[in-house]
């Protein structure tokens, strides 16, 4: 390599600091021949020298490569990539092992034993540190559970490498090794790759079983995250596998929720029904459950029917006759008698955001960024029987490129176009009744925009907006989305996919006292 180098060069740098420069090469190779012989010939290599090798080698290399292409300039070569397979060679090929671990199964005779070195461990885990320091022999014996032990191999890799492959299934004992070893960019990459596959398809599902995990080590991002994919994705939860697993305390934490995503209340029903027949809960359980489900919401035909059709409701009747009955009156008048005898802020006459027809409306927006759009649709008055036969009309207007007045009064009134995007401006979405009436006494409603997106392959709920009568538009509605991009996680090919939701929310009547 040096013999290729031009003369003139070598003049230009000095034949001293060329003569230098020589030496520290010869030096670099002579010192991987040296470990390569040693490797080579089968003798230990303590692993302190050998990891030492493999550092000059790269830093001797790349220090020649700049000095002799680059003459007047600075620059960073990596060859990181190339530090990562002799690492990992190392591990695999055990050279230079000074510590063997034997990670043992609780509960089995299974035992894996892996050649590491202390050197790196050290570095990766205080705990480890610990460990090898209190360590009697070169053997040391870890005991995993078998979750954990079946992807001990790849943890330890991780703590060589510094990559890792996950699935979903290892995705908990791989966090619970980080934690217990105290690896902590890899525990906060796998948090942060639980809360990012939570849409991801598995046979059995995943969700439950993280949210569980959550809980269990105290993770409350972790919950929340997979507590709301609960919720906004419902609707397809109770027809998965996975519902049967949800735990009592989950069942009854997404029961209390008011913005949980499904096509009606009865549907609601109708998988708890399901979830206790076949977990068969205590008896408290059961009935907390039951007296969450808002009846109100449900028509009359259909409380009828599961008064007399359905095991769980004859079972449990006596816990639950109180709620059927005020929502059988709920049916029976007008929301503004209702409210001046009873307490219609309660949950039980409080909408969830139900998909079906009666509630609102889906409308598909492509090329969003286009132009402005405009968009009717009509849903019931109200849930109760009273109302059944009154319909509302609304407008939807969406604009992707509003501007604050301010801003809108420095462009001309006509023959110029506005940018489609400026400093301060933002999508918009704008829902209003095409009429006022009479009936909307006593009455507000809440307008809630859902978007949907694909993620992992799956169409899922990317976020839920809610506004009331009051505002007529969400303020904070699609503000950090960036619609002009083809790949933007809120469009799916190219359009933008929304549900618009109008829940009425009833009012107490304050009368009097004469």
């Amino acid at each position: 390599m040096l013999s290729d180098v031009p003369a003139s060069y070598i003049k230009s740098v000095g034949q001293g600091d060329w003569a230098a420069h020589t030496k520290r090469e010869k030096a670099g190779k002579d010192d991987i021949k040296t470990g390569r012989e040693m490797v080579n010939s089968g003798g230990n290599v303590p692993a302190v020298v050998y990891l030492a090798s493999l550092c000059v080698a790269l830093c001797v290399g790349a220090a020649l490569k700049s000095d002799v292409v680059l003459e007047n300039s600075a620059t960073t070569l990596n060859h990181s990539m190339a530090l990562v397979q002799r690492m990992e060679a190392l591990l695999t090929q055990g050279n230079g092992s000074d510590v063997i671990l034997r990670v043992q199964t609780l509960n089995t005779d299974e035992v894996k034993v892996i050649q590491v070195h202390s050197l790196v461990l050290t570095l990766q885990s205080d705990v480890f540190d610990e460990l090898l320091q209190t360590r009697n022999s070169t053997a040391m014996v870890l005991r995993e559970t078998p979750d954990c032990a079946a992807v001990f191999d790849k943890f330890i890799r991780y703590l060589y490498c510094g990559d890792i492959t996950v699935r979903l299934n290892q995705a908990i004992p791989l966090h619970k090794l980080a934690t217990k070893y105290h690896v902590w960019d890899l525990q906060q990459g796998l948090t942060q790759y639980m809360t990012q596959h939570l849409s991801s398809d598995s046979p059995t599902g995943h969700v439950v079983s993280w949210y569980q995990y959550g809980v269990q080590i105290g993770d409350v991002t972790l919950q929340n995250s997979c507590l709301q994919y609960l919720s906004w994705n419902l609707s397809s939860v109770l027809q998965s596998a996975e519902w049967s697993s949800v735990s009592e305390e989950l069942l009854l934490s997404l029961l209390q929720r008011s913005d949980l995503v499904l096509q009606s209340e009865l549907e609601l029903y109708e998988a708890l029904e399901a979830w206790i027949n076949q977990n068969q809960p205590s008896g408290d359980t059961a009935e907390s459950a039951l007296k969450a489900i808002r009846y109100a919401m449900i028509s009359p035909q259909h409380l009828f029917h599961l008064q007399k059709k359905s095991p769980v409701m004859l079972k449990y009747y006596e816990s639950v006759r109180d709620l059927l009955f005020l929502a059988f009156q709920f049916h029976a008048a007008s929301p503004v008698q209702l409210a001046k005898y009873f307490d219609v802020n309660c949950s039980l006459f409080t909408p969830r955001n139900y998909l079906s027809p009666a509630w609102g409306s889906p409308w598909v927006i492509n090329n969003p960024t286009r132009d402005d759009r405009s968009f009717s649709f009509q849903t019931q008055l109200g849930p109760s029987g009273y109302d059944a036969s009154k319909r509302v009309t609304w407008n939807a207007l969406f604009s992707p490129r509003w501007l604050p007045l301010s801003v809108r009064s420095a462009y001309p009134e006509q023959g110029s176009l506005q940018p489609t995007r400026t400093d301060g401006g933002r999508p918009r979405i704008i829902v209003t009744p095409a009429t006022s009436s009479p009936d909307f006494a006593g009455v507000s409603f809440q307008k809630t925009v859902i978007v949907s997106a694909r993620k992992q392959g799956k169409v899922v709920v990317r976020h839920v907006y809610n506004f009331h009568q009051s505002t007529e538009e969400a303020g904070d509605f699609l503000l950090e989305a960036d619609l002009q991009r083809r790949a933007s996680e809120y469009l799916i090919d190219s359009s933008l996919y929304l549900h618009i939701i109008v829940k009425p929310l009833y009012h107490s009547l304050i009368v009097a006292k004469k």
